[in-house]
């Protein structure tokens, strides 16, 4: 299974002026904001997004339409550090992820999850990281 969605939580959003970020909007749609179930941390700069299971845990965030994923994504994987040729465990993997539209339409997009032992981070309770 595949998506050409992309939802995106920390650094990759509209707000920032980021090489990445502006590469994903010169090359992707906006779609509107979205949530996905998790919870952030927040690793140095940037955040990090848990899975998590419980309803209540969400993380809001903003969903984008990639218009060549294959090519877009593989630049997103060297930037999160987890494409090809990283050593193991890379810090992120890129998963498939169930998101949810302010309208309470759902769907699959890719997300980073963090992949690295959290013990010590802090959480960023709201859920959203540019509100922290």
């Amino acid at each position: 299974m595949t998506s050409d969605r992309l939802f995106v939580y920390g650094t990759l959003m509209r707000g920032f002026d980021h090489p990445m970020a502006r590469l994903l909007a010169a090359h992707a749609d906006f779609l509107g904001d979205a949530t996905c179930r998790g919870r952030l941390v927040l690793v140095k700069h940037y955040p990090g997004l848990l899975l998590s299971e419980v309803s209540s845990e969400l993380v809001h965030g903003e969903l984008f339409h990639l218009r060549a994923p294959d090519e877009l994504l593989r630049e997103l994987d060297m930037y999160e550090a987890c494409g090809e040729g990283f050593p193991e465990p890379t810090e992120y993997l890129r998963k498939l992820v169930d998101v949810t539209r302010p309208d309470g339409a759902t769907g699959k997009a890719w997300t980073y999850i963090y992949n690295w032992p959290v013990a010590d981070l802090p959480r960023i309770e709201s859920g959203r990281f540019l509100a922290h």
